[in-house]
């Protein structure tokens, strides 16, 4: 077995495992009396979702609207079902805003480039993009129907705040924020009070239209509330909330034009908190409908380790509030104990999920994303480890990626290590004695140290968004 290759082919199992693609014909489909031939039957003709049949002759257009880092590989998916009916074409319009890397062109519906690759922060397109997405839900009617895009990433390309916050506050908050710790139901709670589309308003919008949201989860648990902020169900959390949240965080440093942003924003929560909003009601007209999540992508993966005669070792969900340092440390110490096992044989351990960075000050921080600070702050563990020099099971291989293909500010996915990183990285050391790991961790520069040791997961945009993946293969020490 050769562990670099087979870590990488698992990893990659379980992303395909929630190909956007697959996972939109398995919920939407034209019925067959809506094909081309001449015994078509209008009247008959059906878009069946997720189990709901949506007669064509009742339906005047078919809006689709969204936003997320896999939100153009759906559209793009479902306008090639859709037009399988040549009739619908004059019925179907739509724009969702996606990633720049993420856009190509269809025939009926807009794919918006909002953003760059890898700056997962709302931008002046991206706002454009939401107020066009927000005259078109403005504009429907109760014989449309709407379908919502959503996928993770949403919250950033779906930005709308109130006329009180501006674009800039609203970005400078989220860095603070994120910078602080916060995890993504902290920062949700925040960014849903400080919109018009998210925590339901979206749903408002929609007055009485059928509205059918197909949702991509990068959340643990498929919370419904949290995913690209919730814009299509009721919000459970208050301006209190959010105010809460900035309290939690008021000790940790900010910038002049944060100081500024907070105290903004703070106020405009604190006046909103005075006169809260009532829940839309929608009478049965909304669906929202997970198609794909986590745990198909974990459990893909897994299928394709045992094939390649790898023991799975199951293992527990990561909790988004906990740091990528600590995940990295606690699946280290997972890995010793399979090596510890004095059966010899090949484990692997496969999880999901999307902790957090403590960042270091700016003006010391290097490059990288939670994926390369995982993995870097496993090996580090790895090394200063004697369990790993005396383990009867001591070769391992290590990989955590975004499903995605993002990881941070970076081009890559992820990082990985085997043993063969790891000899590299004793010569480096030996060569270069300034060349200390624990000096990229505590910086945040996970991205450098992998880049000159053939660490880095370079997959490209994937199409996909379901959190991040994660395997750890153990072997015999001196394995084929």
């Amino acid at each position: 077995m050769n562990l670099r290759e087979d870590i990488l082919a698992i990893w990659q199992a379980g992303v395909d495992g929630v190909a956007v693609d697959r996972l939109i014909r398995n919920n939407v489909a034209l019925s067959e009396s809506a094909g081309n031939g001449a015994k078509r039957n209008p009247r008959a003709a059906t878009l069946c979702i997720a189990g709901v049949a949506y007669p064509l002759s009742d339906i005047r257009r078919i809006v689709v609207i969204g936003g997320g880092k896999a939100s153009g590989r759906m559209a793009e998916t479902l306008e090639a079902i859709l037009l399988g009916d040549r009739e619908l074409s004059s019925r179907l319009t739509g724009w969702v805003n996606v990633p720049d890397d993420c856009v190509v062109p269809l025939q009926k519906i807009r794919l918006h480039p909002s953003r760059p690759m890898g700056i997962n922060e709302p931008t002046e397109a991206a706002a454009f993009g939401t107020e066009r997405i927000i005259e078109l839900l403005k504009s429907l009617t109760p014989d449309d129907l709407c379908i919502n895009l959503l996928a993770g990433g949403g919250s950033a390309l779906l930005p709308a705040p109130p006329p009180e916050i501006l674009l800039a506050e609203k970005l400078e908050i989220t860095r603070f924020l994120s910078a602080a710790g916060a995890n993504i139901e902290e920062l949700n709670t925040v960014r849903k009070q400080i919109s018009l589309l998210k925590g339901g308003q979206m749903k408002k919008l929609c007055r009485g239209c059928r509205l059918v949201s197909l949702i991509l989860s990068d959340v643990l648990g498929d919370p419904l509330d949290v995913i690209a902020s919730g814009p299509t169900v009721d919000n459970p959390t208050s301006a209190d909330d959010a105010v809460q949240v900035f309290q939690k965080f008021m000790s940790a440093p900010a910038t002049g034009p944060q100081k500024v942003a907070i105290q903004n924003v703070v106020r405009f929560l604190q006046q909103k908190s005075e006169t809260p909003e009532k829940p839309a009601t929608d009478d049965g007209l909304v669906r929202n409908i997970i198609i794909g999540n986590n745990a198909i992508a974990v459990d893909c993966a897994a299928t394709e380790a045992r094939r390649r005669g790898y023991a799975v070792v199951a293992t527990s969900a990561v909790k988004s509030e906990e740091l990528a340092d600590e995940v990295g440390i606690h699946l280290a110490e997972r890995a010793l104990h399979l090596a510890d096992i004095p059966t010899q044989g090949y484990f692997a351990l496969i999880s999901g999920g999307e902790p957090v960075v403590r960042l270091a000050p700016k003006e010391i921080r290097g490059k990288g994303g939670r994926n390369q600070q995982l993995v870097l702050a496993a090996l580090i563990h790895l090394l200063n480890n004697d369990r790993l020099a005396t383990s009867s099971c001591a070769a391992i291989a290590f990989a955590s990626g975004g499903t995605d293909g993002e990881d941070g500010p970076t081009n890559v996915a992820g990082a990985v290590f085997d043993d063969e990183l790891i000899g590299r990285l004793h010569n480096r050391m030996l060569n270069d004695p300034a060349f200390d790991p624990q000096r990229f961790l505590d910086t945040n520069d996970a991205y450098s140290f992998f880049d000159t040791l053939d660490g880095l997961m370079i997959t490209g945009p994937t199409g996909t968004n379901v959190c991040d993946l994660r395997i750890v293969l153990t072997g015999p020490a001196s394995y084929p």
